[in-house]
């Protein structure tokens, strides 16, 4: 009888979790809740937006190493020859790698566009925050100045500025950014401010708080939301921005290319329907579009947020 309860007092023990077994559990089960609540922020569609932006993301950086070939190697002696085993996206007007070189050339397309976005935003926003915050004749000598400048389109600065001072790097980002500066600064100005008008930044100002405070701790927090979903317009615009320029032959230079310079380098092979002119055509399409798909997502979710809260 005693070895019986001694064996099953030692079956229970040992059946027993260690002892950070509940903590474990209680970790994983918080990041499946927060897991849980980040999905539900978005729509089906939104999570194929998200899908497709993270996608493209990575492909920016890890695709060259990925590439089966170097991106300016010379593969095959056919040109703009079709799907296959050896080239999955077929090959281009010199007999290069079609796939090899979308993944070279999506570092230039999205790298180039989310850099000049980050810029063109921040730099925007920092005006906006300035203009709304500081006395009536900052605020009216920045408005002027970024009135003149959005007054001019973004296509015709950028080839005035690129045929003044040649195609690089460093100069297609900048004239990018450039463009979109003024429209990022208007965008966070009229948000910032509403939010001036608002009665918890009245009261902070009456408590003698400087206004660089009021612009961090006050205003900023409560236009992100609506400066993410401008910063989504402004990558979009900026690609297409960057790949019409590329397309023109002003973008990226050779032996270099973007997707807007493998269109337009593979034109010749549109009457064939050769993949060389269609898929950095369909690379394009698919980040535009899925980057819009989530940025509606996240403006519905936040329209929701706004309605609950009121």
């Amino acid at each position: 009888m005693n070895r019986n309860v001694s064996s099953h007092a030692t079956t229970v023990l040992y059946d027993q979790p260690p002892g950070d077994a509940p903590q474990e559990q209680a970790h994983v089960a918080v990041r499946r809740g927060r897991l849980s609540r980040l999905v539900s922020r978005f729509s089906v569609l939104g999570l194929i937006g998200l899908f497709i932006v993270v996608f493209w993301l990575v492909v920016a950086f890890v695709g060259p190493v990925v590439a089966p070939y170097k991106g300016g190697a010379f593969t095959s002696t056919e040109i703009f020859a079709s799907f296959s085993a050896a080239h999955l996206l077929g090959t281009d007007y010199l007999g290069r790698d079609m796939l090899s070189r979308i993944l070279y050339g999506t570092q230039y397309t999205v790298g180039l566009a989310l850099a000049a976005t980050l810029a063109a935003s921040l730099i925007g926003t920092f005006f906006g925050l300035v203009a709304a915050v500081s006395g009536q004749w900052v605020d009216e000598v920045l408005s002027r100045l970024f009135d003149a400048l959005i007054s001019i389109p973004s296509k015709i600065l950028a080839l005035v500025v690129i045929a003044a001072f040649g195609s690089s790097i460093p100069m297609l980002m900048m004239v990018a950014a450039l463009a979109y500066i003024p429209g990022a600064f208007r965008i966070s100005r009229s948000l910032a401010v509403n939010i001036m008008t608002l009665e918890y930044v009245q009261v902070a100002k009456a408590r003698g708080e400087k206004l660089f405070y009021i612009a961090r701790v006050e205003v900023l927090p409560n236009m992100i939301h609506p400066m993410l979903a401008d910063f989504g317009l402004r990558f979009v615009f900026i690609v297409l921005l960057l790949s019409g320029l590329s397309f023109l032959g002003l973008g990226v230079q050779p032996p270099n290319a973007d997707w807007g310079s493998l269109v337009r380098e593979n034109i010749g092979g549109l009457a064939e329907g050769a993949p060389a002119v269609l898929m950095p055509a369909v690379a394009i399409a698919t980040l535009t579009v899925g980057v819009n798909l989530l940025i509606d997502s996240l403006r519905r979710h936040g329209a929701r947020s706004h309605g609950g809260g009121q």
